[in-house]
């Protein structure tokens, strides 16, 4: 289905009305559903709220798309508007691959001792049903869940920064690592439970093939560890690590031939295999998200 850009022109309002209600259409346009059958998967709006001041406006299904493709598709975009400004041809780096050559990749790799090792690292990490995180919550959990959640923003100090990277560096872990750790410490005081389980969005893009390409890569990690002997820190980093190291050696899995694989016990109100997220972000562009 041809891409087509819908043009909203705002400038019958008060200018004072104009960027609200540009903020308002974007809400909208965000929560309008997409029709997987018939497409488009990629939506294009211009609102124009002057003659020389507009805002444009992409949505992206998930379904073709991810935070590293969004930073992939500005970047075009920018250069394609400023070589038409200058009068050039855009200059555009050739692609190796495109999507479907990724597709074929995967299905033709990911079979026969591959495959039987991938899934035996996870089946043995992930044998018996992980537990539902139990968190202290002030509503009853919807048996759907809605999206209606609250978002708590806190910004660390950057002294607190620098000593959780020099922590990580005389470690010998990542700082995802350390702040996993410190995470899943937190997860244990609020619950009381020892076994942690953690989901954790992984880039997917192993291959340079994979680095200028629009479309969907990421893979979820689940991350499981015990903290039954009550570790120290360092004796928790140590384990975080093995456990990260391990399943990243092991990524290539799908997260859904993981869950069809080991069919747990499914619940609308859950995902499936964990319960709660972390993600520490440095994509380019608007990073990645994650389903929970």
């Amino acid at each position: 289905r041809a891409l087509t850009l819908k043009l909203t022109d705002l400038r019958t309002l008060h200018v004072g009305e104009r960027e609200a209600q540009a903020r308002e259409l974007a809400a909208q346009e965000a929560q309008r559903p997409f029709d997987l059958v018939h497409g488009p998967l990629l939506r294009v709006e211009l609102l124009r709220l002057a003659e020389q001041e507009h805002v444009l406006l992409l949505t992206m299904h998930h379904i073709v798309s991810d935070g590293w493709s969004f930073g992939v598709l500005v970047g075009e975009l920018s250069e394609c508007y400023r070589a038409y400004v200058s009068g050039r041809a855009p200059e555009l780096p050739p692609l190796a691959w495109q999507y479907a050559d990724y597709a074929r990749w995967q299905r033709e790799w990911l079979q026969g001792r591959v495959l039987e090792e991938q899934l035996g690292y996870w089946t043995k990490r992930l044998s018996a049903d992980p537990p539902v995180l139990e968190l202290p919550l002030d509503f009853p959990r919807p048996s759907v869940p809605s999206g209606r959640g609250a978002l708590h923003s806190v910004v660390l100090p950057p002294e607190l920064v620098a000593a959780a990277k020099a922590l990580s560096q005389r470690e010998g872990v990542t700082l995802f690592m350390t702040l996993l750790a410190a995470f899943k410490v937190m997860l244990l005081r609020y619950t009381g439970q020892t076994d942690v389980v953690v989901g954790t969005p992984l880039a997917g893009r192993n291959r340079h093939e994979t680095e200028g390409l629009i479309g969907f890569f990421i893979n979820v990690l689940v991350l499981r560890t015990n903290l039954s002997d009550n570790p120290t820190f360092r004796q928790l980093l140590s384990q975080v690590r093995e456990v990260c190291v391990g399943a990243y050696a092991h990524q290539e899995l799908p997260f859904e031939r993981l869950v069809a694989a080991l069919q747990p016990d499914r619940e609308k109100a859950q995902m499936p295999l964990y319960s709660g997220a972390f993600n520490l972000q440095s994509t380019p562009g608007a990073g990645m998200t994650l389903p929970g």
